[in-house]
């Protein structure tokens, strides 16, 4: 299995982590990483507490940013807002966008970003919690998401984007600042939300 928690290393051994056809469905997308989502809670900018039940029969897009970002967060979130504008009136599409500068980023703070995006309704939630949870829940998925005082507004991270399936297995991970490969992601979402 590959090590490391970098988006490019992630990608540059992918292959590592894909189970055989046999077992990937008729989606013909590979299966990544060690199997379903495990369970976690956060508060959501709405004030709900966003489950791993909530992604039960749900194409699913994560991303971990902060509101404060000064480099890539901007991209990735102009990204999103063509996926969320695309999907929002779909009830088998969830966004979760998790902060990892959760002690900045209040419930109040996430709703007024929200607002600033014009995000309305329970297609995309924008989560904040403990700041361990958050960073081992980053590590899980494979997402590299740390403080780091000598980065750019005091944290680095990595612009991916992740699609997770109805059983909450990963099936890909996308670089959430280029818009080709966002735009590869909605065709592979397309796939996946075929009955």
């Amino acid at each position: 299995m590959c090590g490391g928690l970098l988006f490019a290393f992630f990608l540059s051994c992918g292959s590592a982590e894909q189970k055989p056809a046999a077992d990937q469905g008729p989606k013909q997308l590979p299966l990544l990483g060690n199997g379903p989502v495990t369970p976690f809670g956060f508060l959501a900018h709405t004030g709900d507490t966003i489950t791993e039940k909530n992604m039960d029969k749900k194409i699913t897009v994560m991303d971990f940013f902060f509101t404060s970002c000064p480099t890539i967060c901007p991209k990735m979130k102009t990204q999103l807002l063509r996926v969320y504008e695309k999907y929002k009136t779909n009830d088998r599409v969830l966004i979760l966008s998790h902060s990892i500068d959760p002690e900045y980023d209040t419930r109040e703070v996430l709703a007024d970003f929200a607002g600033r995006l014009d995000v309305t309704g329970n297609t995309w939630y924008f989560l904040t919690g403990d700041k361990d949870s958050i960073y081992a829940r980053a590590e899980q998925y494979m997402i590299s998401a740390k403080a780091d005082a000598s980065a750019p507004g005091g944290y680095a991270h990595s612009g991916a984007f992740l699609l997770i399936d109805g059983e909450r297995n990963i099936r890909g991970m996308y670089d959430g600042t280029r818009e080709q490969a966002v735009d590869s992601m909605m065709v592979d979402m397309e796939l996946l939300l075929k009955p």
